[in-house]
């Protein structure tokens, strides 16, 4: 077994993950993939270069003192991590003189899940160690990781909900045992006809699944951050549901789930737009 995290360690994960859930702020997730932000860069006609990659997230980090009043941690893509701003100042440098905490996304992506239905887990775990400790070195203090499972007549599985429990919890423990604290992310997707009372039973199964391998695996709950999808209806469902209804849907599954130690929930939008992700946040509050 790896050596206990120590009285120092402990208390040092618990700190960044309560400073990043300090009230009125949140997470700028600055994490998309090299093809995600292709995307974003074509729907304004620039070419997807790292240098444009660089300008675009320059442009973000160098907003001014302002965006450390409501950011208090950025999750940052592996190039991203290593870039300068024009005057040759580190992207990190820039975002911890703000007071703002580096973050890093370390998973390597959604692979099929053998022996389900066209169910998934998250591959990266090979070399994760390594890895942890040089992001830990180069400045970042806490980490992403993405896991996804979807609602289906049949979905998600048993298999399927262990698999992700059991991955998200092998990653919270390489990454405390590095000094980063980890975001334990599993997205229930919002793709589906499924009403909201089917999203909140699947929601509260997968978080009773997902806390359960988190002790098993001896993290360190304190020193961790829950990023959940909130609970809404599937977007193809024919009933429409008030921010009401999917604020209590939310609560209730939390309370039901959540152990009181963890510091904070950071949401995943998950699908929504803008503004229903910030009215149903309104409501949950």
């Amino acid at each position: 077994m790896d050596a206990p995290l120590t009285a120092e360690l402990k208390a040092e994960l618990k700190k960044i993950a309560e400073t990043i859930v300090t009230p009125g702020k949140g997470i700028l997730a600055a994490d998309e993939s090299t093809g995600t932000m292709g995307k974003r860069l074509a729907g304004i006609g620039v070419e997807n270069v790292e240098e444009n990659r660089r300008a675009y997230r320059q442009l973000l980090f160098t907003s001014g003192a302002e965006m450390a009043k409501s950011i208090s941690g950025v999750i940052l893509f592996h190039e991203t991590v290593y870039q300068k701003a024009d005057d040759g100042t580190p992207f990190v440098k820039i975002l911890r003189d703000n007071g703002i905490i580096p973050g890093i996304k370390v998973d390597k992506g959604v692979v099929a899940l053998s022996g389900t239905n066209g169910e998934g887990t998250t591959q990266g775990l090979d070399g994760l160690a390594e890895r942890c400790a040089q992001y830990k070195k180069d400045g970042c203090d806490f980490a992403k990781w993405r896991c996804v499972l979807k609602i289906s007549d049949h979905t998600p599985s048993e298999l399927a909900i262990k698999e992700n429990a059991n991955v998200l919890a092998r990653y919270a423990t390489i990454c405390q045992q590095n000094g980063l604290v980890p975001i334990v992310e599993p997205e229930i997707l919002c793709d589906g006809n499924h009403t909201l009372e089917r999203c909140q039973t699947v929601t509260e199964a997968v978080l009773s699944a997902q806390y359960k391998a988190l002790v098993d695996h001896h993290v360190y709950l304190e020193g961790t951050l829950l990023k959940p999808n909130m609970v809404t209806a599937g977007q193809s469902c024919p009933t429409k549901y008030t921010p009401q209804d999917v604020a209590k849907a939310t609560v209730t599954a939390f309370q039901r789930t959540l152990p009181a130690a963890v510091p904070g929930v950071v949401f995943l939008s998950g699908g929504q737009s803008e503004e229903e992700a910030s009215v149903n946040l309104n409501a949950i509050n």
